[in-house]
């Protein structure tokens, strides 16, 4: 067991230790606080019509989703009922969990060194998935690229969305903060 008084993650560290000083260089910041960092990493898995026939798929997707983050997701709920679609006022629909501080880091460096390598036919993310405030959003077809997921015990195929939700002020800013994590861009 790690020691958590001690622990740092080692993406958090090397922020500390040499992105933030790289950053502060190439942008010219006078003032520390001016450096982008990470400020959230928010994970989504939607059930679709697989929850609105089975009402246990969307509690899967939470287990799946919690397994993932390390965290525990919560469920998404309708906020309308939508007859064409089956759907009634607050059915469980998905599952969300927000990571911030260590886990974060840690999330990002699972995704980053481990989940996007075993990606099928993989060549890197769009550079262009920015919002135009500095956040990052991407999309996985298939939750089984991290290995916290027992692909023998997997009932349901979940694709899920990933928002990377820096402190930058531009797309340029948090392109280069991504990049300096190692973010495999490919254009």
């Amino acid at each position: 067991m790690l020691d958590s008084a001690n622990y740092t993650p080692r993406l958090k560290a090397a922020y500390k230790d040499t992105i933030r000083a790289a950053m502060k260089e190439e942008f010219g910041y006078k003032n520390d606080m001016q450096i982008p960092r990470l400020e959230k990493i928010v994970l989504n898995i939607g059930c679709g019509a697989e929850a609105v026939r089975d009402s246990k798929k969307a509690k899967s997707a939470v287990e799946d989703l919690t397994l993932i983050a390390g965290q525990k997701a919560l469920t998404t709920r309708a906020k309308k009922s939508i007859a064409g679609f089956r759907v009634r006022e607050d059915m469980p629909l998905g599952a969300k969990v927000t990571l911030r501080g260590d886990r974060m880091y840690e999330f990002l460096d699972r995704l980053i060194t481990i989940a996007m390598p075993r990606i099928r036919d993989f060549r890197g993310v769009s550079g262009k998935s920015f919002d135009g405030r500095g956040n990052y959003a991407m999309g996985l077809k298939e939750h089984l690229v991290f290995p916290e997921i027992n692909f023998d015990k997997i009932d349901e195929n979940w694709g899920m969305d990933i928002v990377i939700a820096t402190t930058a002020q531009t797309d340029a800013e948090a392109k280069s903060l991504l990049k300096a994590f190692n973010m495999p861009f490919n254009s």
